[in-house]
């Protein structure tokens, strides 16, 4: 069993600043994948960004040039920065990670709120 444990979200008004932390329970060279997810109210859950074991980000569009992934190494630790938050940015984020034989985990949610 894996267990990720993730912080760093809370309430913020729009164009404000978050920075969320995953960290698995797993050595980061067992992973093969890294990501994040959000799910508001009355929605699905959706993709927010990922990145590879070899460093290779991607990021949905509706966050592309507002958010940024990455990771720490030293810290077995991966990130989520998020700026200009909208309101639409409201959700419980999911941190994610698969290994390398295609099992994946799930982080507790962390609640982030846009309130103007």
């Amino acid at each position: 069993q894996v267990n990720l444990v993730e912080s760093g979200g809370g309430l913020v008004q729009p164009g404000g600043s978050l920075r969320l932390s995953c960290t698995p329970s797993i050595n980061f060279f067992r992973l093969s994948y890294m990501r994040w997810y959000r799910q508001a109210p009355g929605k699905e859950r959706e993709f927010v960004a990922s990145i590879t074991n070899i460093g290779i980000s991607d990021h949905s569009d509706s966050v592309k040039g507002r958010f940024a992934i990455s990771r720490d190494n030293s810290k077995n630790t991966f990130f989520l920065q998020m700026n200009s938050l909208k309101l639409e940015d409201t959700a419980v984020y999911y941190c994610n990670v698969e290994n390398h034989h295609g099992e994946e985990y799930w982080g507790q949610g962390t609640q982030v709120s846009v309130v103007s």
